[in-house]
């Protein structure tokens, strides 16, 4: 099992851990709630875990257009 970053806006990969790393990791994820664990985390069929955050470049566009918070999918 691996984890993979994801950025939920452009869906561009951000980084991964591999198998070898993932126990701290996924230690803290389980910490989140379940409506937190619905939005942000993605249980893949092959073991694998995908993380849906954000990467650098679109942080930058929201603090540029924070309206660009009140859209769903602001990326075509």
């Amino acid at each position: 099992m691996g984890i993979r970053y994801t950025c939920r806006h452009c869906d561009n990969e951000i980084g991964t851990i591999p198998f070898d790393s993932v126990k701290e990791t996924v230690q803290y994820l389980q910490k989140l709630d379940e409506s937190e664990e619905e939005r942000f985390l993605v249980y893949e069929k092959d073991g694998n875990l995908t993380v849906r955050c954000i990467c650098e470049q679109c942080e930058q566009s929201l603090r540029n257009f924070p309206d660009y918070y009140s859209l769903q999918k602001w990326l075509q």
